[in-house]
């Protein structure tokens, strides 16, 4: 189960990450699509430009070349697309400053002076994007509450079983002078430890497996970065105690509900 919260808290903290950095890239960049007759597409592309260079919270803008756009119609068309065969339209990167411009000033801008030049500022693939991103956050700490629930419920079951099989020996201590909280203490301190040590074991293990995974520079799949930073790892180390007061709490309020029961 810590071998599992592990990767629970990798994912969580990958998510987040990711999802900064999509709302960081795609927050200040946006797209002019200009679509003309190819007598007119560079004409309208120029006029384009100097829009953009009046046009406040825009701090840079540039046409796409015809190699950058056949590397972005690669995934779909093929690598062996010959753009001049096609009547594609001209694209026009923008990319923002801080505060941002005014989408619609701009796009009203472009209606009376560059009439076929769109744009598009990735609003509807940024949102769900970034949804999508949060639920995944979500489903991973999802998965560490999930797991700290399955370890109550395996600690409380462990002190049943364990107590009731001793019930005799509780009997006889009672009988000795032992009070309930002498016998409850040998219990807890025993799973709790146990606990402890094997959540400690779990997570060495998962931060072995996770050190080991590709890093982002040599992959840039999204598996690869589900990687501790800073943080995570701090997180991490602090995994066992939780474990531990997790399987403390659980053992004694066990505890308590089985010697009540145990005459």
């Amino acid at each position: 189960m810590a071998f599992l919260a592990v990767f629970g808290l990798a994912l969580s903290l990958a998510s987040g990450r990711l999802a900064t950095k999509w709302n960081n890239e795609l927050a200040r960049t946006a797209t002019i699509r200009i679509i003309a007759p190819p007598d007119q597409l560079a004409g309208k592309t120029e006029a384009t430009l100097k829009v953009l260079q009046t046009t406040s919270g825009v701090a840079e803008a540039r046409a796409l070349t015809g190699v950058e756009q056949q590397a972005l119609l690669a995934p779909w068309l093929g690598h062996d697309l010959r753009l001049d065969l096609l009547p594609l339209p001209q694209l026009v990167e923008i990319i923002s400053e801080k505060v941002g411009f005014d989408a619609t000033g701009l796009r009203l801008r472009l209606l009376a002076e560059v009439p076929g030049a769109i744009l598009d500022n990735h609003d509807r693939l940024r949102l769900p994007l970034l949804d999508a991103v949060f639920r995944m956050q979500l489903l991973g700490w999802g998965v560490l509450v999930l797991i700290f629930a399955v370890v109550a419920a395996m600690v409380t079951l462990g002190t049943n079983v364990s107590l009731a099989a001793n019930a005799q020996v509780v009997n006889v201590l009672r009988l000795l002078g032992a009070t309930d909280s002498y016998i409850k203490q040998a219990f807890v301190r025993r799973l709790t430890i146990k606990t402890f040590v094997g959540s400690t074991l779990g997570i060495l293990l998962g931060l072995l497996t996770i050190w080991a995974m590709p890093s982002v520079d040599k992959s840039h799949g999204f598996l690869s970065g589900i990687e501790l930073q800073g943080e995570g790892w701090i997180i991490s180390l602090l995994l066992p105690f939780v474990f531990g007061v997790v399987a403390f709490v659980a053992t004694v309020n066990a505890a308590n509900q089985v010697l009540r029961k145990i005459s």
